[in-house]
């Protein structure tokens, strides 16, 4: 696994120049792209969604050929072709936040509410049908998540939950929180763990970011009929701690 001695070693020049022109590049895309997707409020989501793929992928392009940055998926034969499901997934970066949307069916995601208050993009997001909650009302923001879960996956939008609910470090493990799981319990859908070291060249907190091959894994669907949410949410987090493991020896 890298580990942080030699993301300092690889502190180059050129990680510089990438990460400044990787910054100047979503700030000026999110003016041009945000005001599009508000825009588009009125009409069909799918158009909306359309339009937020555009920014996402040029971001992508400029991530690869300017930071020098790509991404490996292993597992894509696991997820269900005939239903939607919940994704339950590692969160080391802000990477994961967005890639997602490259190589998972239409989603939407569980954040926080105070996101979709930023500028621009947090209202662009605010049109994208996310399951925005206040954390700080713990039993209203459950109950939102089963609420508009549910309607979400009936709509055929598959959920993305990071169940450690902030980043964590690579190497650090965050207790799962209950959430995805009683969502799966309640609603019925299946759960797709996914694991990756995206924090190995996007770290939390940090404006640089590390040429690399970032590697995801997406585990075997986590069937929900007859268990408690207890057992789905420890199934889970054990197959993601056991792929991030493999993905650490990749790296050793």
């Amino acid at each position: 696994m890298m580990n942080e001695n030699a993301l300092t070693q690889n502190k180059s020049f050129k990680v510089y120049l990438g990460s400044i022109l990787l910054f100047v590049h979503i700030v000026i895309s999110t003016l041009i792209i945000s005001p599009l997707i508000i825009l588009a409020a009125v009409l069909p989501f799918s158009f909306r969604y359309f339009i937020a793929g555009i920014w996402i992928r040029l971001l992508f392009w400029v991530l690869e050929n300017v930071c020098g940055l790509t991404y490996e998926v292993e597992g894509l034969e696991n997820l269900p072709k005939d239903q939607t499901f919940i994704v339950l997934s590692k969160h080391q970066s802000a990477w994961e936040t967005i890639a997602l949307r490259l190589f998972l069916p239409p989603q939407t995601a569980l954040l926080k509410k105070s996101l979709t208050y930023i500028p621009f993009g947090g209202w662009a997001l605010a049109t994208l049908k996310p399951i925005a909650i206040d954390r700080q009302n713990k039993r209203e923001s459950l109950k939102a998540l089963i609420q508009q879960g549910t309607a979400r996956l009936e709509e055929g939008l598959v959920v993305v939950i990071f169940p450690e609910g902030t980043r964590a470090a690579p190497g650090e493990d965050k207790k799962f929180s209950a959430g995805g799981a009683m969502l799966a319990h309640h609603s019925g859908y299946p759960v797709i763990p996914l694991a990756h070291n995206a924090g190995e060249f996007w770290p939390r907190n940090s404006f640089l970011k590390f040429p690399g091959v970032i590697k995801v894994k997406i585990g075997p669907a986590i069937e929900v009929q007859g268990k408690k949410a207890k057992e789905i949410n420890a199934e889970a987090e054990a197959w993601i701690a056991q792929a991030m493991k493999q993905i650490s020896s990749d790296y050793s």
